[in-house]
């Protein structure tokens, strides 16, 4: 897709993000988003094309850490809790519970027992969730050997995106097959009724973004509120106000 198209679609999506927006602070809807997939899928791309023109205040995104010491002798999805969306809010997980299902079963993190009794489970608690009132929405980003491939090597490349690259992307790149096991286990265990997994194809990263959102848009029952007419208010009148002579420090405008 060019650029041109790219940007209009996403200027028309964005408003009506906003729109969206209003409607879950109005409401107090509760809104949870998950994103998983391949490395460089593209998550991270089309979570900050979601999020770049709405307020941080009502759409929190939520990328843990490694989980602590602490952290690691709780029931494994105990971490996650605090991060679920209250009241007006909308929670997008880059990468959430089911690391469990992915990287941590194919690079040894867990053990096979572990990853399956998640499994097992996994549905009864997000069921709890949508019972609780959460809408969820589950994302997987699938891209192909070849792109991901031409993906890794711009990382190695570009001095811009070396800091998107890992050693455990390097160790996950040679396992693509046991991705696509752990994937497939995943889907068959999980995609239920009330929380379903939807797959977009992430070749096309412009295309990808703008059919994930547009989506999104017609998952969330959302309605635009009316819009209210604003006029500017005047401003006061100096009343002798005159700009001090102050020594300050301004940066300097090589531009």
């Amino acid at each position: 897709m060019k650029r041109k198209e790219y940007e209009h679609e996403l200027r028309r999506l964005h408003g009506e993000l906003v729109a969206m927006q209003e409607w879950v602070k109005d409401t107090g809807a509760k809104i949870c988003v998950v994103f998983e997939g391949r490395d460089t899928a593209g998550k991270g791309g089309t979570i900050k094309a979601i999020t770049e023109r709405v307020s941080p205040r009502v759409f929190r995104v939520v990328a843990l850490p490694a989980p602590t010491e602490r952290e690691r002798s709780q029931m494994y999805i105990q971490r996650y809790f605090p991060h679920l969306p209250a009241a007006g809010e909308v929670a997008i997980f880059d990468r959430s519970w089911y690391n469990r299902a992915g990287v941590e079963r194919v690079m040894g993190f867990c053990t096979e027992e572990e990853s399956e009794r998640f499994l097992e489970w996994v549905p009864a608690v997000e069921r709890a969730m949508v019972d609780s009132g959460i809408v969820l929405v589950k994302y997987w980003l699938e891209v192909s050997q070849e792109e991901q491939t031409r993906r890794l090597q711009s990382r190695i490349d570009d001095p811009r995106k070396v800091w998107k690259l890992s050693g455990m992307d390097l160790k996950s790149y040679s396992r693509w097959y046991d991705y696509s096991r752990a994937r497939d286990a995943m889907f068959r265990a999980s995609d239920s009724s009330w929380a379903p997994w939807f797959v977009a194809d992430s070749n096309d990263k412009r295309r990808a973004r703008l059919n994930i959102i547009t989506h999104l848009l017609d998952h969330v029952p959302y309605r635009p509120l009316p819009l209210q007419d604003v006029e500017l208010p005047r401003r006061q009148k100096p009343h002798g106000y005159v700009e001090p002579d102050l020594a300050l420090r301004h940066v300097p405008t090589p531009f």
